[in-house]
């Protein structure tokens, strides 16, 4: 699909679906790669469903396309157009501000997940795999709960000033403190700095330069495994992304009913 036809058909799709579709545009492009290109054919079709007023069917497509490309992965995703696996559930966007978010991360033999909640309705939750270049190393659920930060931050073109993130993992929140006062050099054990293909930093040091220049984002602890809503929605999210590598359910529902649950309770209560 040339760009020009995919912008024209763009302007046919209501705006929660529209968002969700320019998400997916670098499927519509040529590619080798098989998934890519089974996603790719379920965007094309939603598109022209569209053009047919036919808005449910391609509602249905968007979800399917959204669901094998969190199964693919983010392998063949440019970063800037990084977008999958993050939701918003749309009745809690009023919400006052400063905003509140957690961050948990998951993981239990070869796989792991991690994920994110903001008391204005943004989520996002992603599974992940190890592989023989896997940069880890030995301080892997540390890492990957520094790595759901970054998912979180990497989600906003500017965190939003004066945001306050939750962690209930103290030795992540000492290292966010560390790169805060300026220590970006500070690395957990075992983390390898080796160059990436996907991207011009290592996760961990781009996310330390970042936390370095934000001194109004606020890193903080909760208890987990405590009732608090926020903690608790971040830590079954991670559950969920780490459960859908070796699972076959629908993510999309799951995680919007979650979310919308826990928060219910978060405005309930704060």
């Amino acid at each position: 699909m040339r760009p020009d036809e995919f912008l024209r058909a763009l302007d046919l799709l209501p705006a929660p679906l529209h968002g969700r579709t320019v998400a997916l545009r670098h499927y519509a492009r040529p590619t080798r790669c098989e998934h890519c290109q089974r996603i790719g054919d379920a965007v094309r079709l939603a598109l022209t469903a569209a053009h047919w007023d036919e808005l449910d069917s391609a509602r249905q497509l968007i979800d399917a396309a959204e669901e094998q490309a969190v199964r693919h992965g983010s392998a063949c995703l440019p970063r800037s157009n990084d977008q999958l696996g993050r939701g918003r559930v749309g009745r809690w966007a009023g919400a006052s501000a400063p905003l509140v978010a957690a961050t948990d991360a998951s993981w239990k033999g070869r796989v792991g997940g991690i994920a994110y909640v903001v008391s204005d309705g943004h989520y996002g939750l992603r599974g992940r795999g190890t592989g023989p270049l896997d940069p880890t190393g030995s301080s892997r659920v540390l890492i990957n709960e520094l790595r759901a930060v970054d998912f979180l931050l990497s989600g906003y073109e500017d965190a939003p000033a004066g945001m306050t993130v939750l962690l209930d993992n103290l030795t992540a929140l000492r290292y966010l403190h560390r790169w805060q006062a300026g220590r970006t050099e500070a690395m957990p054990s075992g983390y390898s700095l080796r160059p990436r293909r996907s991207a011009p930093q290592p996760t961990l040091v781009r996310l330390a330069e970042q936390v370095s220049r934000r001194p109004d984002l606020s890193f903080a602890h909760v208890k987990g495994h405590a009732g608090h809503a926020l903690n608790e929605a971040a830590d079954a999210l991670s559950h969920m992304a780490r459960r859908r590598l070796t699972e076959t359910f629908d993510v999309r529902p799951r995680a919007q009913a979650l979310v919308d649950a826990f928060l219910h309770d978060w405005h309930a209560t704060c």
